[in-house]
């Protein structure tokens, strides 16, 4: 099944821009994906080495991360 592009809308959900933070972070993690660090141990060395670094200021965990990532669904 072929997606006419007149009707693909990347952002649907987007209420608003994203932040210089949340685009560093995604950007962070497109890079450790495409260097093949898919486990999250892996992903938060990545963060942990080139950054963002998680709110506070403070080395990544996977708690830390976990928190961000559903404080950030949710559009807070």
């Amino acid at each position: 099944m072929k997606i006419d592009p007149l009707y693909l809308e990347p952002h649907q959900a987007r209420l608003r821009e994203p932040t210089q933070y949340e685009t560093l972070l995604g950007d962070a993690i497109e890079r450790a994906f495409g260097q093949g660090q898919w486990e999250l141990d892996q992903l938060l060395a990545c963060l942990n080495q080139t950054g963002p670094l998680a709110p506070g200021g403070q080395a990544w965990t996977a708690e830390s991360f976990q928190s961000e990532m559903k404080r950030l669904a949710q559009g807070v």
